[in-house]
């Protein structure tokens, strides 16, 4: 009979059992949870432990003591491995009937299938164990990578801690394995440990334990056994017992405050098993060079008589240097058993071993009373893990099932937890006032930064630096007043070196005495042992590990987005464990991949690509650029097709648009703002008060309250640019126009034309001679802005893009706005409009489309901004925050208030003072969706932008639909932006 499927001859018995269950044992699920239960209940015992016993006798009962013997073994299994490896295994299962498989190098498409196949081989359900302490990427490919235990250490809670053992727990679930060799609950007080180190959480007994307890609590909360390494205590040593047998000369009062303490707690709290390292402690075991992995005094003696433990205990593995010093096969089995361990993990020869046991079986040596105790423990932890009721891996989906959305946040949020602030001389970081700094990124160790420096540039301009000699690079660094030293070292395996070479350090050394540096390292802390003095530096960032992740969280903690929290969990160099200079974030964007970060679906994401998709297929517009913000952070900033339909230069993040008419909201409106909150101007000033000009006009009692809320009779818009062409040729006249610039024609108005600046008072005259619509209602005109760029411009003597740079973009970090973008920026950078056949007969590239902005030079009130989705999202959410953002109140809540205000919606006038409201029936700017609260623009272009206090949403949409004919109306008809804000709306889950 398949002993595998014997427990359901036993239906009867263990329903009788049932009722009798429940009071015996809390389940896995249940009792880790809990903080002081005693190992007094046995860490195996199930729920239904009656059941359970039924079911290990049942089992127990009909072995042969050979087939007792083979349940003692876990053997290897690469399963990527060539044929000969796996047929070798198929061969222990089904001749001598081993107990487990701990499974290495592979992929899960390669172990899943191979597990279900060993499990219908053996007649005993297998036990498959795994090293996987950051997680199944420790072994195997295709699978997710967790922080290490160093990284955990750092984070000043242990929430995040446990959620990480659950979700290691959970992936190792999902893929058939029982056992989890981990957490590693070694005290890292030895900086030069060349096995633990990363894999440690530091060096703090008290951290060390909190966190292991955490992340065992949170992996045996789903059904997969915890398995605390490397026992008695591996942190304090300098060689790797896979090479040789390390020394622990700690006398036992040591050993037993330290580097035992979390054992302690965590068999207090049902650890369900124990991995003994091969060590060589004399104060534990006085024969001379003897592994603590085969010492009945610390095995039997101090792990299960002294601590009480009742859990499984696993030798580490047996071909490991450390444990070779036994040259017969098979003895060196027997003496692990003999000390008291339950599984014997990767034996060199397990035939050989069961011969061994066996023989001493027979001669006395061992008692089957010894034998009983292991295999019934064994039995009593397959049952435990669901072994008794084995089901086969479900195949489809498990890649899914492995990386999710939900590892990638929790990762995310583990990161943002733990990197550490060491040092913050005259409180640079964060850094503020971004108008006054200029900053360069200089990449030191022997790994990339590219997702640091990209997202840098988020925030400001930041240049990377790069020279041969540091002779070289400190000329190219003469003009920077702030350097970022950013060391990456690879984020391969927690192994890989941390050192900074002689060079590097005399190159940072130099950098530093001559700038404001922040020295940022993603590696293992203990790096900054070699900084022998960090007077110089201003700023020092532990981040840990060069993921992407990192380097994009800490870029985000370096501009104020997000808090610093990190703890360093060891002490490295001047800074001691336990540092870590909290720091709350300063209103700034931060980023994420993941819209559940901000309590939105990521299902979001394939619809809004949908939508673009079909817009771009169907020639709404060649290319854009989409973002969604939420409660502060952005999760979605994707651009799409290309700048126009030749998809010679595809769309990116940092491409120009012309925003037309969103120009309004961020040029010309917040200066308006300030002066009103300054008391320079009130709302209710009239044109005549603030414009001599406009005295003794039909506009002059028009307010500015009136005006910006296109509540003023004023006429929509002026087609300025016509009065301007020969009547006959429909060419520029040649009296305003010239095709070079000199004398009297200085502004230019597109590649090749200049016009005189006669122009701009031509269309001052035009509005304020142009006669008033004869119905007071709602209509929509430029007219307010042209009128307020002449008081403005004159107000303060300099023009809007002065203005606009000094008062807002620069110090809010729109390094890809402004007006005249050719001055600035590559032509290659910025997206092209329409193809003027009418005016400028030319493609407008780089230059205004609006033809009345073109005119002024290219610097409108209501148009003539270029920006990306992102600039415009910080200006949105400065509005979002009541004026605040990146430290800086740049208006008070009350003046955002007043703009965003519809004073005349009885009289069916949604707009508030210059900004765009929601729709007071069915039809208007918005999905419908949004709250009364919320605010925005549109722009002729394509452009679209909205913010939502309520539901703290910033969307911006900016494409050139107008490419290569502005009559394209698509995107309007179609309701493509408003249709996207739907499906934001539509997938808030929080």
């Amino acid at each position: 009979m398949n002993l595998k499927h014997y427990n359901y001859y036993l239906v009867s018995l263990v329903f009788l059992g049932i009722a009798f269950a429940k009071a015996q044992s809390p389940t896995l699920e249940s009792k880790s949870l809990k903080s002081e239960i005693s190992q007094s209940v046995n860490p195996l015992h199930a729920d239904d432990v009656i059941a359970q016993q039924i079911w290990v006798d049942s089992i127990y009962n009909q072995m042969t003591t050979r087939q007792k013997i083979g349940q003692l073994f876990m053997v290897d299994l690469f399963s990527n491995k060539e044929k000969a490896h796996i047929d070798k295994v198929r061969n222990l299962i089904k001749n001598h009937e081993i107990g487990g498989i701990i499974f290495s190098k592979g992929t899960p498409q390669l172990q899943a299938p191979l597990t279900n196949e060993l499990q219908a081989l053996s007649k005993v359900p297998l036990m498959i164990g795994m090293d996987a302490e950051w997680g199944l990427a420790m072994r195997l490919e295709n699978t997710f990578a967790y922080p290490w235990n160093m990284t955990l250490g750092a984070n000043p809670g242990d929430e995040l801690t446990y959620e990480v053992g659950k979700r290691i727990g959970e992936h190792c679930k999902r893929l058939g394995v029982h056992i989890n060799f981990a957490p590693d609950v070694d005290i890292n007080t030895n900086p030069d440990n060349p096995i633990i180190g990363n894999r440690s959480f530091g060096e703090d007994v008290g951290n060390v334990t909190r966190k292991a307890l955490a992340f065992m609590n949170g992996m045996q909360s789903v059904g997969v056994l915890a398995s605390a390494k490397h026992f008695p205590g591996h942190g304090d040593t300098d060689q790797d017992s896979h090479k040789t047998l390390p020394t622990v000369s700690f006398d036992a009062k040591r050993i037993n405050e330290i580097e035992l303490y979390p054992y302690k707690r965590l068999i207090d709290n049902n650890l369900a098993s124990v991995m003994v390292a091969h060590l060589n402690v004399p104060s534990l075991e006085t024969r001379a060079g003897y592994p603590t992995s085969l010492s009945e005094k610390v095995v039997s003696g101090l792990l299960k008589r002294d601590l009480g433990f009742q859990g499984l205990i696993f030798t580490d593995a047996l071909n490991m240097k450390g444990a070779s010093n036994f040259s017969s096969p098979g003895d060196i089995d027997l003496a692990a058993f003999k000390a008291g361990n339950d599984v014997l993990l990767i034996s060199e020869n397990v035939p050989k071993a069961i011969d061994k046991i066996e023989e001493a079986l027979k001669n006395g040596e061992i008692t089957e009373d010894r034998l009983k105790q292991s295999v019934v423990k064994i039995l009593q932890a397959k049952y435990l893990v669901g072994l008794h009721q084995y089901k086969p891996i479900e195949l489809s989906g498990l890649q899914e099932d492995l990386i999710t959305n939900q590892d990638v946040l929790l990762y995310e949020k583990t990161i943002s937890n733990s990197v550490t602030l060491l040092k913050n001389t005259s409180n640079l970081l964060p850094l503020k006032n971004l108008e006054t700094k200029k900053i360069a990124y200089v990449q030191m160790g022997d790994d990339h930064g590219d997702a640091f420096i990209e997202q840098l540039n988020k925030y400001s301009k930041v240049d990377l630096v790069r020279a041969a000699r540091l002779d070289e690079l400190m000329n190219k660094l003469s003009g920077y007043n702030t350097v970022i030293i950013g060391f990456h070292k690879s984020n391969d395996s927690p192994w890989k070196s941390y050192n900074i070479s002689d060079k590097e350090l005399t190159w940072m050394y130099e950098i530093a005495r001559k700038h404001d540096v922040i020295l940022d390292a993603f590696v293992n802390p203990y790096t900054f042992r070699k900084l022998k003095s960090t007077t110089n530096f201003e700023s020092i960032i532990a981040s840990y590990q060069n993921s992407e992740v990192s380097q994009q969280v800490s870029a985000q903690m370096i501009f104020g987005a997000r808090d610093f929290k990190g703890k360093l969990p060891v002490t490295s160099g001047e800074s001691k464990v336990g540092t870590g200079i909290y720091i709350p974030s300063i209103g700034r964007l931060s980023y994420s991949t993941i819209p559940e970060s901000a309590g939105l679906s990521s299902a979001m994401i394939a619809k809004i690509d949908s939508i673009a998709n079909h817009t771009i297929d169907h020639q709404g517009a060649p290319g854009m650029q989409v973002l969604v913000a939420r409660k502060g952070r952005v999760v979605f900033d994707t651009s799409y097709g290309f700048h126009t339909y030749d998809k010679r230069r595809r769309v990116s993040s940092s491409d120009k648009y012309d925003i037309a008419s969103v120009t309004k909201i961020v040029a010309t409106l917040p200066l308006v703002m300030e002066l009103q909150e300054q008391g320079i101007l009130s709302l209710d000033d009239t044109l005549g008060e603030l414009l001599p000009a406009y005295r003794n006009t039909d506009k002059e009692n028009i307010t500015i309250k009136q005006m910006l809320s296109h509540y003023a009779r004023l006429k929509p818009w002026i087609p300025f640019y016509s009065n301007t062409l020969d009547s006959i040729t429909q060419k520029p006249l040649k009296q305003l126009y010239s095709n070079t610039k000199k004398g009297g024609y200085s502004l230019i108005v597109a590649d090749n034309l200049y016009g005189k600046s006669v122009l701009k008072d031509s269309i001052s005259n035009s509005i304020r001679l142009s006669s008033l619509r004869e119905k007071l209602e709602y209509k929509y005109s430029d007219f307010p802005y042209y009128i307020l760029k002449d008081f403005i411009e004159g107000y303060y003597n300099q023009d809007l893009n002065e203005l606009t740079q000094n008062h807002f973009y620069a110090s809010l970090g729109m390094e890809n706005t402004t007006y005249l973008p050719r001055n600035k920026f590559d032509k290659s950078e910025i997206v092209p409009t329409e193809n003027d056949t009418v005016f400028r007969d030319q493609l407008v590239h780089g230059f205004v489309h609006d033809q009345g902005a073109a005119m002024q030079g290219g610097i409108g009130g209501h148009a003539g901004v270029f920006s990306t989705s992102n600039d415009i999202a910080k200006m949105m959410q400065m509005y979002l925050q009541g004026g605040y953002y990146g430290g800086k109140s740049y208006f008070k809540e009350e003046t955002i208030n007043t703009f965003n205000f519809c004073y005349y919606c009885d009289q069916e006038v949604r707009r508030g003072v210059g900004f765009d409201k929601p729709q007071l029936d069915e039809v208007g700017p918005t999905c419908g969706c949004v709250s009364m609260q919320s605010f925005g623009h549109s722009g002729f272009t394509g452009a679209y932008t909205w913010a939502d206090p309520e539901n703290e949403i910033v969307y911006v949409f900016l494409a050139n639909r107008i490419h290569p004919d502005a009559n394209n109306k698509f995107l309007i008809e179609e309701n493509i932006r408003t249709n996207i804000q739907q499906v934001i709306y539509d997938h808030i889950i929080e």
